[in-house]
């Protein structure tokens, strides 16, 4: 696994960031992404000074779900409930793996805003300051209750195999995104989603739909950039020697994040209708 920073052993400034973060996702979690910053010497304090006001002023997030808007994506079998109780997820349950696919369909895209932020700093790019004044901006309610991040390695090994099915290799090590060691909480119906899951990966359906999904995010960075600030003097940029193991970070999430979405709106999708007392949950 990239290393990460758990929610649970952050303090300080970085403790102070994930709230913001938690807070502007409108997710009760942080992101792989800024765990895995928050290993490195100063990186997400930096990086949060440098572009939180995109996200501050919610143009950054309001772009981003733009961006996936209306996005058509492959479709899985349907399941049903009966199919949901033999492999152990109750009605608890299925709320809890509904709002977790909604809630990767919400904080990815944004991720893949922060992603193309960060890239264009790092690759030499300077906000040219002078923006209009951060508007107002109210978040939507967070999404949830959700399960827990799994930790693979203390999973016993068929598990560990099933969820590594979904996994990436980054830096020769596995790589397994927050929403499948969140769906892992119900193993029987997790070996069922890396079954279904598996050939979609590479797919030219599954592989055009996480290309229009970038583009689209693409299209959007340039206007937020340019509402950014001049990077502030403090705290100081991280080291350029460091720039290129960030960089390859980014590259993997830029490949994983819109598979959250694509993948997370197809697992969303194959779930039974609500019940007229069950609330829908959207992005």
């Amino acid at each position: 696994m990239l290393a990460e920073l758990h929610e649970r052993d952050a303090t300080g400034e970085i403790a102070a960031i994930y709230d913001e973060i938690r807070r502007l996702w409108a997710v009760p979690y942080v992101s792989s992404l800024q765990r895995h910053l928050a290993t490195r010497s100063g990186w997400l304090e930096w990086t949060w000074a440098a572009l939180g006001p995109a996200f501050a002023s919610g143009r950054g997030q309001v772009a981003a779900w733009r961006a996936a808007d209306h996005l058509v994506v492959p479709r899985l079998p349907p399941l049903s409930r009966a199919a949901l109780a033999v492999w152990g997820v109750d009605a608890t349950g299925e709320a809890a793996i509904r709002a977790t696919c909604a809630s990767f369909v919400r904080v990815s895209p944004v991720n893949l805003v922060l992603s193309g932020l960060l890239r264009r700093l790092l690759t030499g790019e300077r906000p040219p300051g002078g923006g209009a004044s951060p508007s107002r901006w109210t978040p939507p309610p967070a999404l949830g209750p959700l399960p827990p991040l799994v930790d693979p390695a203390a999973l016993a090994p068929p598990q560990e195999t099933v969820l590594a099915i979904l996994g990436t290799t980054v830096a020769q090590q596995v790589f397994v995104p927050g929403l499948y060691r969140m769906l892992a909480s119900w193993p029987a119906f997790m070996a069922h989603v890396a079954t279904v899951l598996r050939p979609h990966l590479d797919d030219d359906a599954t592989r055009a739909a996480c290309g229009r999904l970038l583009a689209a995010v693409d299209a959007e960075i340039p206007a937020v950039f340019a509402t950014l600030p001049p990077l502030p003097e403090r705290p100081p940029m991280p080291p350029a020697c460091e720039f290129p193991e960030v960089l390859a970070a980014l590259d993997t999430y830029r490949k994983t994040s819109p598979e959250m979405v694509v993948f997370g709106r197809m697992l969303g999708d194959a779930l039974p209708a609500c019940q007229p007392h069950q609330e829908r949950t959207t992005p």
